[in-house]
């Protein structure tokens, strides 16, 4: 390039074209070493070059006046110019000088012995010019050759020394121009100018930055480097702000509890909140992966707070916290004397669920799922709720109602979408009221025995359930599909990441998941806008009734009533001649 504007004449409008260098770098942003190697590219043309003399100190060849005639001629053309000009011609008139362009060589060639050919010399060596004059001399000998027999160069070294300025260190060299043939100036010459490295060889230098930085902030900056590979090459869409700001609320801390906080922590959210009442056993470090055998000893550890500081020392940066709290359930009497500690609990379970985004519902029973489905469903926040058996597992996302979106209630065979609004919770499709499970069972009945993998599976499952809600242009009202089965909604979502299903349902004995979905129940006992209506209304009243009145939700909510009704009809639907454990009535009540 730079011998093709030689050849044009482009570089005597604009010299600063011989002076490009070439910089090639590399990050290595895992390790924070920076590889860089710079190039000053200098044509070697002539191949050739000789001095007439040996170059002299600028001093050697002018008067003390004349040096100053000089600096005043070339502090004068510098301030006249937009940019720094490191190339120009000096002109010696007799009793003065000037400077001027080297666009202006025609003209000032008239007399050749009067001039110089300047250049900015940046080298320090006392009897060698840089680099820049080696283009330079290109230049004038692709211009010049056949013209003039040799030329005069001033590499001008514009010094500091004690304070004062020197230009007297400046060289000054005679160069002469070899005889050409014509093809040498058709041939694009040699090129020269890699910098050696610190070893003196041809390769780039390196510089370790790990070493002078905070450990935190390297991990910092590390951490999030697979997401934003993952925006880069395959997501550009992918909203990483929204993830991070996401403030998570875990309601247990056992093996789905551990498994969640840890995948939400590789999704980039970095506010994290741990809820357990148990504390660390023996039986947990195996299945449970933010604890080890250090979590057992003399006692065992608080579940909440030992895997909110595993979260922080697997990453400083976390803001996680642990909270041992027990969740008051129905069918578990509150008496008199745990009145003012239940009431307690009920306050910091509403705060926390207020001051987060994202609730997971990671319990071991179903009704201690039921107080925190009601206050999310009031206060309108995400809800994942996640559940396992030996071999099967369910992930539900709650339906978010919006007060500001009313979509017709149409029946699930009027279309294949169920807006996110109108989505059913995890107590949607019971026909009875969360009651005490753990009553008269041994305590083995009491403990979830499962495959090890189901609740890996399902963790995941419920992480990318969340992380597709928060990405989703409608957030937690995206739609559900009721036909997973038809690719329409994976197409057309409006999402990066695909559809965001209501349940996830996994049978592991047949490697097999399903997409069901289901509409919000109008006589749900966590989620029906009368039951919601009436804990607004009547706060912890409300909820005493519900822990220690057995059948009151289901009184509230019609459910007893449906009970009734539907005991009525089977009644009906049995004829004298109808055996009672295989007739017809009891199907064609479960067909109604």
């Amino acid at each position: 390039q730079m011998w093709e504007e030689i050849q044009s004449g482009v570089i005597l409008q604009d010299p600063t074209r011989l002076i490009r260098f070439v910089l090639l770098t590399f990050a290595d942003l895992k390790k924070y070493h920076y590889y860089y190697w710079f190039a000053f590219p200098a044509l070697k043309f002539p191949e050739k070059c000789s001095y007439v003399e040996p170059p002299i100190f600028l001093q050697q060849k002018l008067s003390q006046a004349q040096l100053l005639s000089l600096m005043s001629a070339y502090d004068k053309y510098q301030a006249s110019k937009l940019n720094y000009s490191a190339y120009f011609v000096v002109c010696d008139n007799g009793d003065s000088y000037s400077v001027h362009d080297l666009a202006e060589i025609d003209q000032l060639l008239s007399h050749p012995q009067n001039i110089m050919f300047g250049v900015c010399d940046p080298s320090s060596v006392q009897g060698c010019p840089g680099w820049p004059v080696r283009n330079l001399v290109t230049l004038l000998t692709y211009k010049l050759a056949g013209k003039l027999h040799a030329v005069t160069v001033l590499c001008l070294r514009d010094r500091t020394h004690s304070g004062s300025r020197d230009f007297g260190r400046s060289l000054v060299v005679s160069v002469e121009f070899p005889e050409l043939q014509e093809k040498e100036l058709m041939v694009v010459p040699e090129c020269v100018g890699w910098e050696k490295n610190e070893r003196q060889k041809m390769g780039p230098r390196m510089v370790n930055l790990s070493g002078s930085m905070d450990p935190i902030r390297l991990a910092e900056s590390a951490v999030d480097l697979n997401l934003k590979l993952m925006r880069w090459r395959l997501l550009p869409d992918l909203d990483l702000d929204k993830i991070s700001s996401t403030r998570c609320l875990v309601l247990g801390s056992g093996t789905l509890g551990c498994n969640v906080a840890r995948l939400l922590m590789s999704w980039g959210i970095r506010h994290i909140t741990m809820v357990d009442n148990s504390k660390v056993s023996y039986s947990n470090p195996v299945r449970q992966t933010l604890f080890t055998f250090q979590h057992c000893l003399e006692g065992g550890q608080s579940k909440a707070e030992a895997a909110a500081d595993s979260l922080r020392n697997i990453f400083p940066g976390m803001k996680s916290t642990g909270l041992n709290l027990s969740i008051p359930m129905p069918g578990h009497t509150v008496t008199d004397s745990i009145l003012n500690q239940t009431k307690d609990q009920v306050k910091k379970l509403e705060i926390l669920i207020d001051s987060h985004d994202a609730v997971f519902l990671l319990m071991d029973t179903r009704e201690s799922r039921w107080l925190p489905s009601l206050i999310s469903a009031a206060k309108k926040k995400i809800v994942i709720n996640a559940a396992l058996g030996f071999d099967t597992f369910l992930v539900l996302r709650h339906g978010v109602k919006n007060d500001q979106i009313h979509e017709p209630q149409t029946s699930i065979l009027d279309n294949k979408v169920i807006p996110g609004s109108q989505l059913g919770c995890y107590f949607c499709n019971d026909v009875v009221a969360p009651g005490n499970s753990t009553k008269d069972r041994t305590l083995d009945q009491q403990c979830t025995v499962t495959r090890p993998g189901i609740s890996m599976i399902a963790s995941a499952l419920a992480v990318e359930l969340l992380v597709s809600v928060l990405q989703h242009p409608l957030g937690s009202n995206a739609p559900a599909d009721t036909i997973p089965e038809d690719d329409h909604l994976a197409k057309d979502s409006g999402s990066s990441l695909g559809i965001v299903p209501h349940q996830i349902r996994g049978f592991l004995s047949r490697f097999h998941q399903i997409l069901p979905a289901s509409r919000a129940f109008q006589m749900c006992t966590a989620c029906s806008g009368l039951v919601i209506e009436k804990y607004e209304k009547d706060g912890f009243d409300f909820l005493l009734k519900v822990f220690n009145e057995p059948g009151y939700l289901e009184d509230l909510t019609g459910l007893s009533a449906m009970q009734d009704a539907t005991a009525d009809l089977e009644v009906w639907g049995l004829s004298d001649d109808d055996d009672l454990s295989s007739g017809p009535g009891s199907l064609e009540v479960m067909e109604n």
